[in-house]
């Protein structure tokens, strides 16, 4: 006995498909205090030439395949003027990941602040968030353990999180927190 396939049985697989597809997209928000290394790191994800970056006046946006997952990653600039309009970016938000300069012990107090407020967002109620101390290839860098006290990460409760020491630079610890974040996300997102 023959069974016809019409063409809507390709249309049926190929919606599937793309559901499916959909369902490995992650909305990934990068931000953090201007010259924290934000789009330093986002260069280096994407393996583009680090070389020339200028301050993100506004914002870039990249999207980054990795182990079946494509990323979305928003890297929104940090200059003071520019932070009140984070908020225009938090809907749909899988994946927060705030990044420190390690070396700007003066502003430690500043970006503290800032992840507060964000922490406090009730459109980022619940998104797990990655803290890279950036720069840590510098002998000025604090440790990463030292800003998770100043950051009173230990004390946050109802979301996961995890700070990672890196060097946007080098390219140290990023992959590993960006593990962390498919490690996280594959918990979240089992359907």
């Amino acid at each position: 006995r023959e069974v016809s396939v019409g063409p809507e049985y390709g249309e049926l697989k190929l919606l599937r498909k793309l559901k499916s597809d959909s369902q490995k997209e992650l909305r990934i928000l990068l931000l953090g205090l201007d010259n924290a290394g934000k789009t330093t790191i986002l260069k280096k994800l994407a393996s583009e030439d680090i070389n020339h970056i200028t301050p993100t006046q506004g914002f870039n946006i990249k999207s980054v395949h990795t182990q079946g997952f494509k990323l979305n990653v928003w890297d929104i600039g940090g200059q003071r003027r520019i932070r009140p309009y984070w908020r225009n970016y938090f809907e749909n938000t899988d994946i927060l990941i705030y990044v420190v300069d390690s070396t700007d012990r003066k502003r430690f107090d500043e970006t503290g602040n800032e992840l507060q407020e964000l922490i406090d967002e009730e459109k980022l109620c619940g998104v797990p968030l990655l803290v890279f101390a950036n720069k840590q290839d510098l002998m000025t860098a604090a440790k990463a353990s030292e800003i998770a006290e100043g950051l009173q990460l230990q004390e946050m409760k109802g979301r996961t999180w995890q700070i990672q020491a890196c060097s946007a630079l080098t390219g140290e610890g990023v992959q590993d927190g960006m593990e962390w974040v498919m490690k996280t996300v594959s918990k979240t997102k089992k359907k």
